[in-house]
Protein backbone atom coordinates (compact mmCIF):
# COMPACT_ATOMS: atom_id res chain seq x y z
CA UNK A 1 0.00 0.00 0.00
CA UNK A 2 2.94 2.11 0.99
CA UNK A 3 4.01 1.80 -3.02
CA UNK A 4 0.82 2.88 -4.06
CA UNK A 5 0.96 6.29 -2.56
CA UNK A 6 4.51 6.50 -2.78
CA UNK A 7 4.06 6.22 -6.76
CA UNK A 8 7.89 6.38 -7.10
CA UNK A 9 9.54 8.72 -8.46
CA UNK A 10 6.89 10.98 -9.82
CA UNK A 11 5.09 11.54 -6.02
CA UNK A 12 4.72 15.24 -6.44
CA UNK A 13 3.70 15.08 -10.23
CA UNK A 14 0.73 12.42 -9.51
CA UNK A 15 -0.54 13.67 -6.03
CA UNK A 16 -0.24 17.77 -7.58
CA UNK A 17 -2.18 16.48 -10.34
CA UNK A 18 -4.78 15.93 -8.06
CA UNK A 19 -4.89 18.76 -5.82
CA UNK A 20 -5.16 20.88 -9.33
CA UNK A 21 -7.82 18.79 -10.52
CA UNK A 22 -9.87 19.04 -7.06
CA UNK A 23 -9.14 22.63 -7.37
CA UNK A 24 -10.43 23.08 -10.44
CA UNK A 25 -13.43 20.79 -9.75
CA UNK A 26 -14.14 22.93 -6.73
CA UNK A 27 -13.94 26.32 -8.46
CA UNK A 28 -16.76 24.74 -11.40
CA UNK A 29 -19.22 23.95 -9.01
CA UNK A 30 -19.09 27.32 -6.95
CA UNK A 31 -19.30 29.29 -10.38
CA UNK A 32 -22.31 27.27 -11.42
CA UNK A 33 -23.78 27.81 -8.06
CA UNK A 34 -22.73 31.70 -8.48
CA UNK A 35 -24.28 31.68 -11.75
CA UNK A 36 -27.68 29.89 -11.36
CA UNK A 37 -27.91 32.36 -8.20
CA UNK A 38 -27.36 35.20 -10.32
CA UNK A 39 -29.59 34.21 -13.17
CA UNK A 40 -32.50 33.12 -10.59
CA UNK A 41 -32.57 36.90 -9.95
CA UNK A 42 -32.76 38.20 -12.73
CA UNK A 43 -35.57 36.35 -13.65
CA UNK A 44 -37.17 37.24 -10.38
CA UNK A 45 -36.22 40.77 -11.10
CA UNK A 46 -37.68 40.38 -14.47
CA UNK A 47 -40.99 39.10 -13.59
CA UNK A 48 -41.37 41.46 -10.71
CA UNK A 49 -41.23 44.49 -13.61
CA UNK A 50 -43.48 42.48 -15.96
CA UNK A 51 -46.50 42.29 -13.16
CA UNK A 52 -45.81 45.95 -12.48
CA UNK A 53 -46.24 46.78 -16.41
CA UNK A 54 -49.33 44.57 -16.81
CA UNK A 55 -50.54 45.87 -13.93
CA UNK A 56 -50.81 49.93 -15.35
CA UNK A 57 -52.56 48.80 -18.90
Amino acid sequence: MAEWFDMGKHTWFVWGSYGVFAFFIVAELLLLERRRRTILQRLSRTSRMNSGVNDET
